[in-house]
């Protein structure tokens, strides 16, 4: 009697694991390599209430000058426009902890400030260091403002999952933000400047094309306190909260 001989799809299985093998090797990419890398991006600060001046109050008068307010009268939120948002970054990823590295970035925008409804409120007993000052609470139309921001982030630290092509990733450090009003209202015309240190958060995703060239996006968070002084031209000085939520995405080099 004859052995029976099996009538299989072994090359079927053969081509399956093939396959398998090439999908398995285009997920993967190495980790045992440091890399330092760049990048160029482009987005936008988020429509909401985090995209605008909030918690404004109003410490000093141009006149006369050095009126400082106490107790600090108060504004409503200031809105602010959409604004387009680019900058570029630098990092490094460590050799033995690659999922650990450490980035530089900076980005600029100009979210201006949008003409508007603005509750304004000094109360009653506000002591003016420098002159005097009547009380009230009424609502006026402010003009647009011109506003830019320059946001330093010089020392984020950036965590990531870094066993795929696609590696989601969190950075978190220290911000160091540099701002600018131009008034342009008649009789009012001037600059005001302030440059803080706040807080810069970011979660995004990064696509490796190649070995060296990836896609990546992300949402960033910011947070500082402005404070600006009265221009001598007119007007008040303030201080405020900036909290924009901002998007981006762009194309990096790993070298």
């Amino acid at each position: 009697m004859k052995p029976r001989v099996m009538k299989g799809n072994g090359s079927g299985i053969g081509m399956r694991a093939v396959w398998l093998t090439a999908i398995l090797m285009s997920l993967n990419v190495s980790s045992a390599y440091s890399e330092m890398y760049i990048g160029g991006q482009v987005g936008t600060t988020f429509f909401g209430d985090n995209n605008k001046l909030t918690r404004v109050e109003i410490t000093d008068l141009s006149a006369p000058p050095g009126s400082f307010l106490t107790p600090r009268g108060s504004m409503s939120g200031r809105d602010l426009a959409s604004s387009p948002v680019w900058g570029g970054k630098i990092g490094y990823y460590f050799p033995k902890v690659s999922w650990f590295g450490v980035e530089l970035e900076a980005y600029y925008s100009n979210p201006h400030i949008e003409q508007g409804p603005t509750r304004v409120s000094i109360l009653p007993g506000t002591v003016v260091v420098g002159g005097t000052v009547t009380s009230g609470d009424d609502v006026r139309i402010f003009p647009g403002d011109n506003f830019r921001v320059i946001t330093i982030a010089p020392f984020n630290l950036m965590f990531r999952y870094n066993k795929a092509r696609f590696q989601p990733y969190i950075g978190v450090g220290p911000a160091i933000l540099l701002s600018r009003i131009e008034t342009t209202e008649v009789g009012f015309q001037g600059t005001q400047s302030s440059t803080k240190v706040g807080l810069n958060v970011k979660l995004g995703g990064e696509y490796f094309f190649t070995e060296h060239i990836s896609g990546y996006g992300e949402v960033r968070y910011n947070y500082t306190r402005f404070d600006f002084d009265a221009t001598e031209a007119g007007g008040f000085g303030f201080t405020a909260t900036y909290n924009p939520i901002i998007f981006s995405f762009g194309v990096g080099y790993h070298f």
